[in-house]
Parts: C-alpha cells; structure tokens; sequence
C-alpha cells in the first residue's frame, strides 16, 4: 500500500514559539502560512507540520500524490482505494473520504495506541 508523503503533524499551542524552536534544529519553511496557524517546516526529507488549534493530538500525515517536495506524482494510489483497502482489513475511521467523489479528499484512522493517521490527499 503506497501512502504517498509522509510528515508528522504537531498540534502546538504557539506557533511561533515552536516555528523558532524547529528552526534552531535547522527546519526551513516549507509551505503553509504562520498567521493562519499552520506552517509546514522540511529538514532534508523530514517533513514537519505545525498547526495551532486544528487538531487535538499529534497525528502522523500521509500524502497519495505528493512526493516529499509536495510535488505531484505521476502515478498514485487515490485515497479512496487506500480507504476501501483499510476498511476490507478492518480499520476503524475517524473521518472518511466521500467515495463518490474524486479529486483531493481525507480520511482518518487511529492506530492501537490512540495516534491519528491521516491520509490527506491534495491531487
């Protein structure tokens, strides 16, 4: 099962405070926007989210159709087969992708020890 991207979204409660905090470890801005209180920060391939009051755990992120530059793919697995694999292996969803749909669409699940993954694709 090809994910896509992979980034680790922090659910911090300042922003700025952490944005200086990552960046002294040698993150750079990546994408997002500070003042809308989400900033995505890239160290080499590692890809660092954070989001101030939009979610409430730390959550792990995947990406069908991005590489790990946020650049489209050529090929990918749609996240709505990825959502119909997972529920046919017996995942539970938090949110679920609108399957009659296409284009960019979400889907959540929570792994054995209460961590989201969310599958978010943008293509």
């Amino acid at each position: 099962m090809e994910l896509g991207a992979f980034s680790v979204s922090l659910a911090v409660k300042d922003i700025q405070a952490s944005a200086t905090f990552y960046e002294s470890l040698g993150f750079t801005k990546h994408g997002g926007d500070i003042a809308q209180n989400r900033l995505i920060l890239k160290n080499g391939e590692t890809v660092l989210g954070l989001f101030q009051g939009m979610f409430e755990r730390n959550s792990l992120t995947f990406n069908p159709g991005w590489d790990q530059n946020a650049g489209p793919l050529e090929t990918f697995t749609d996240v709505r087969d990825l959502q119909r694999q997972l529920r046919a292996s017996g995942a539970d969803f938090l949110a679920e992708a609108d399957e009659e749909t296409t284009g960019p669409a979400s889907f959540v699940v929570v792994d054995p020890d209460g961590n989201p993954v969310i599958v978010d694709q943008h293509v």
